[in-house]
């Protein structure tokens, strides 16, 4: 009988990682600081409606889970948000209204929404990733109501903020990265949190796969993958984990 040695590559389990998305886990940079104020200074706010305003990933949700924390706000997304359901959604005097996204909710029940609000003094924090002032609505007194409303701009990250980003989304898998590997990623991933988010997770899997540490090495195969276009400059490395 003839023996052969297989061997069977460990398939990772594609189980998300929990962020850590406490106040003191948020990131604070200049592009966010007006945000973060806000949130800190709650309930003493000047306006009871107010937007936060930014590209994906810098950290909408983020606040809006701290906002909701402190004032046990309910959470609902804007594309699910009904007129019959607002009383409800406002019951607790606090409410986040996630993804603003112009067409793609009810504009009448969010105008239900701002009117029942101001009359119950309720708070109300909501995210989009575009200016609400902008927006072309078939509401004209709903369009006058988000002109007027308080935006707070999130900016994308800037390179200290992206490198902090980085290191927080490792751990946030458990996994200590030095800042060689950093700097090297920052040098040549897609600038912005979201792409720190793919290269990480994507780093995070290949090396469960392949049983490895995270190394610059690792980190230049998975970017090679990533964006075979670019030249990552590790061409001529050794491999430095043995």
């Amino acid at each position: 009988m003839t023996t052969r040695d297989t061997k069977v590559r460990q398939l990772p389990l594609d189980l998300p990682a929990a962020a850590a998305m406490q106040r003191e886990d948020f990131l604070g940079a200049p592009g966010n600081a007006a945000a973060l104020k806000l949130i800190d200074s709650f309930p003493d706010w000047t306006a009871r409606v107010v937007c936060l305003v930014g590209p994906a990933g810098t950290g909408k949700s983020h606040l809006a889970r701290v906002f909701a924390a402190h004032s046990g706000a309910r959470t609902v997304f804007a594309r699910d948000l009904v007129r019959a359901g607002v009383p409800e959604a406002l019951a607790d005097g606090a409410l986040v209204v996630e993804d603003l996204v112009p067409g793609e909710f009810d504009e009448a029940a969010l105008f239900h929404l701002l009117n029942l609000a101001r009359e119950t003094q309720a708070y109300v924090l909501m995210t989009a990733r575009s200016m609400p002032s902008a927006w072309k609505l078939n509401t004209a007194d709903l369009a006058s109501r988000l002109r007027a409303l308080p935006t707070f701009e999130i900016l994308e990250a800037d390179d200290p903020l992206l490198a902090a980003v980085l290191v927080k989304l490792f751990a946030d898998r458990q996994i200590s990265v030095d800042d060689t590997t950093v700097q090297f990623l920052l040098r040549r991933m897609e600038r912005t949190v979201e792409g720190a988010q793919t290269v990480v997770e994507a780093i995070d899997r290949a090396a469960l796969a392949a049983h490895r540490p995270v190394t610059r090495t690792l980190a230049a195969q998975v970017l090679r993958e990533l964006m075979p276009d670019e030249d990552d400059g590790e061409n001529g490395d050794e491999e430095d984990e043995g």
